[in-house]
Order: structure tokens, then sequence, then C-alpha cells
């Protein structure tokens, strides 16, 4: 047994790499075989010299002109400084020696997809999936897979990945990559078949598991996937990749409590990342645990303090505990960011009117309706401020700008009539009531918000009293 393998290894490259500078040089030499030029061009390869490795090729070539092995060697350098058409012409000469290398097939592949001829590297694969069998048949599917990618026949990769499972079914660089393209093609059905049957044989492939919970997931079967994630997870306790999916599940089910835990164990065994404690922030914004879920997104804003939405939701748990002065910090930090975002300026808007600070939220409010002319809950904002300012000549033109932006929705002439009942103009007041609830009585509540002692007006409560009884509140 060697001593020492790597160092006599090492010698005999350098004795072979001072014959070859000898055969060069003209000076006597020992000969040299077909084997040795081979490891002389892999070793100038791998130092990234590919011009000597080229002259190596072309002088092994010289020495053995029938060789396929030293043809395919320097066909995949020429491939390497983009001269495809000179590597297409020594491949086809190196398949008339032997046409049964896997590697005259894939860098033929390569050639045709860099100058562009995908159909024909797809016609060159097909025909020798036909040539080959066991490792270099799956070899020749993920080359085609690849080139159905380059030539955006999605469902083609599904195809060739599906094939690999089959005769493959526990192929790992298979079950990760066709996890994706099931997702992409929306093949979930035939996914779930696929899998289910690789599990039959395979019951503790993690990955099977989880592709067959991904493809649950993609068809909305939130608990049937959450079971298969559990698999996944029992075979292999530290994917948390199952944990991360399966949180998700359990937040389209609205089961906060237990995507919080799951998600919380994707933190214990990944770094931290702005996405999951965004996820977990909003958990525990839904079960109306507002200062953890503020903890979370402020977490998330610590690693990602570029993102307006997370100032923004955390502003949001602060006016839901109308703690406006804290949630306009929040909100300005987000519109640091990006100013024009029409939820951040509404949400500034009703900090500021809530602080009485008029003027302000009305210069958001109208940023708002700016921005989105059509959005009717911009322009309520707006025009409610107005009557809270008791700026009623303003309200109600705003009303008529709301009702022509808005194809006339009914809501503003309950706007309208509010305004005139304020400012005691009754007859007006009356006539827009009645209009308002010709057109949309459904939303008489919101009128009845804006000034709840209207109800002692009893020409108000007969209008509504008559479409109670005829129309249908």
């Amino acid at each position: 047994m060697r001593e020492n393998p790597y160092r006599e290894d090492r010698e005999g490259l350098k004795e072979l790499l001072k014959q070859y500078q000898n055969l060069r040089n003209g000076r006597s030499h020992s000969f040299l075989e077909e084997e040795a030029f081979e490891r002389i061009i892999d070793y100038f390869d791998d130092k990234d010299n590919v011009p000597e490795a080229l002259e190596a090729a072309e002088t092994g070539l010289e020495q053995f002109p029938y060789s396929s092995q030293l043809m395919i060697k320097k066909a995949d350098l020429l491939l390497a400084t983009r001269k495809y058409s000179e590597a297409l012409e020594i491949l086809e000469r190196a398949e008339l020696f032997d046409s049964s290398d896997i590697n005259l097939y894939i860098l033929k592949t390569d050639a045709y997809l860099a100058l562009d001829q995908q159909s024909r590297a797809v016609e060159l694969l097909e025909a020798a999936l036909q040539l080959f069998e066991g490792e270099e048949r799956l070899d020749l599917l993920f080359e085609l897979a690849d080139v159905y990618d380059d030539y955006e026949e999605f469902d083609k990769v599904f195809d060739c990945l599906k094939l690999i499972l089959e005769e493959e079914p526990n192929n790992e660089e298979a079950l990760y990559k066709i996890c994706f393209w099931t997702d992409f093609t929306g093949r979930n059905e035939e996914s779930i078949r696929l899998h289910q049957r690789i599990i039959e044989d395979y019951p503790f492939s993690e990955l099977a598991w989880f592709n067959l919970a991904a493809a649950f997931q993609g068809l909305k079967l939130y608990e049937k996937a959450i079971d298969a994630y559990q698999y996944a997870v029992a075979i292999d306790e530290k994917f948390d990749y199952a944990y991360r999916n399966m949180g998700d599940a359990y937040l389209r089910l609205r089961k906060y409590k237990e995507a919080i835990e799951v998600l919380e164990k994707v933190l214990e065994l990944t770094r931290p990342e702005d996405v999951i404690y965004e996820a977990i922030g909003h958990c525990y914004h839904r079960m109306g645990n507002y200062a953890q879920a503020r903890f979370h997104y402020k977490k998330a804003v610590h690693l990602n303090p570029d993102d307006s939405k997370l100032h923004y939701k955390i502003a949001v748990t602060y006016m839901l505990e109308e703690q406006w002065q804290s949630a306009v910090k929040q909100l300005e930090n987000a519109m640091r960011i990006h100013r024009s975002v029409p939820e951040y300026n509404l949400a500034m808007g009703e900090c500021r009117m809530q602080l009485e600070q008029y003027k302000e939220a009305i210069h958001y409010f109208s940023a708002v309706v700016r921005n989105k002319p059509r959005n009717v809950a911009g322009w309520e904002a707006l025009i409610k401020c107005l009557i809270k300012a008791e700026f009623f000549d303003e309200a109600i033109e705003q009303t008529q700008a709301a009702l022509k932006s808005t194809e006339g929705k009914p809501i503003f002439y309950f706007y309208q009539s509010a305004i005139h009942f304020l400012e005691g103009k009754s007859r007006e007041a009356l006539l827009r009531l009645e209009l308002a609830m010709e057109k949309a009585p459904r939303l008489l509540k919101k009128f009845l918000d804006l000034n709840p002692a209207i109800l002692q007006n009893n020409q108000v409560v007969d209008i509504i009293a008559r479409y109670k009884k005829g129309k249908k509140i």
C-alpha cells in the first residue's frame, strides 16, 4: 500500500509536464500516452489557463489524431472561448470514432444553445435518450429539462423531472426541482399522485412528503398540506422550509397560535429573516395582541429598515390602540421611503385628524384623492375631516367633486344632507336625504354615524320610515 499517494500523484504530474515541455521544445522526451495528454489538459484547465490547455489538446491530437477523448476535451475548451461552430465541427468528428460518450451530447447541446438553436438541442437530446440508460439517461433528462427551461417549454421541464423520478424515485436533485416546477406550472394533482407513489416505496423521504404537502397547498388543501409537512419534520426535525410553509398554511386557516409556534421554529433553525418576523407579527396583530405584533414588526424593521410597509404596519398597531402620536412617527418613517402611497397618506390623515390637526389632515387626505380619484374611501375621509373642522362650504364642494370622480356614488348624497343639516339648511338637507335613500338606503348607517342626534328630527324619521316600509333598508 502506498504511504503517500497524493505526493506520488503530484510527482507523477510534475514529470508529465516536464516531458510535455521537452516535447514542445524539441528536446528528447519519454513517450506520452493519450491519457497523459488528458491529465495535462485538465491541469491547465484547472489553473484557468485555457490557451495552454488548448495547445496541449492540439499537441495531443497531433500524436493521437483519432482520439475521441482528446477531441471532446478540445471542444469543451473551444466552448469556453465561445468558438461554438468550431466546437461542433470537432464533436461531429469525435462522434465518428465513439458515439457512446455522453459528453458528446451534453457539449453539443451547450453549443446549440449558445448558437440559439434550441430545437436542434432538443432533437439531439431526445434521440440520445434512446441510446443510454441508468445514470447517463438521467443526466440527459436533466440536460433536456434545462433546454426546455431555456426554450420556455415549462410543462416539458416538469415532464422530464417526472420521468427522472419514475426511474429513480429518490433522486434528490429532481425532488428539489420538481417542487418549484409544480408550483410554476400548476400541475399539483399530478404532483400529488407522483409523490404518493414515491412515498409508498420510500416512506422516510422527507423531500417527497414536503413536495406532497406543497402540492396540497397549491390546491388550497391546507389541512392535508399541514399533515404532510408534519411527516416531513418528523423525519427531519431541522427541515426549516417545511416549518416555514406549514406556518403559511396555518395562517391561511387563521390558526394564528399554531402558525406562531412553527414560525418560531424557523427562527430557531435558520438565520433571522424579516419575512418570518413580519408573519409572526401579523399573527399577533390578527389575535389583537398589538404589543407583541409591534415587537415582531420592529424586529423585521431592524433587518429590513427600507421596507416602508413594515413601518406602516407598526403605525397601524398604534392606531388601533389610539396612540396617535406614536403612529405619526412610524408613518413619517414609512413616508420618508415611499411618500405617495395612498394607504400611508390615509393613515397619516386619520392620525392628524384625531389629534385635531385638521389642516395637516386635509393635506394628506387631499393627496389620496389626487392619486386615486375614483377611490371612495379617500373622498369619505377628506369630507369627514372637513365636517369635523367645520369647513362646511369646502365640504360641500368636495362632495360635488367626489360625485363627479366616482360616477355618482350615493354615499356622497348622504354626506351632502348631513352637511346641510349642520349648516341649518333643513330644506336642502331633507331633499338630499330623500335622494340618497332613493338610491341606496343600505348606506343610512354612515349618515347616522355623522350625526346620531339627527334622529330627533321628525322629518328625518318620517323619510327613513317611509323607505323602511316601502323599500327595504
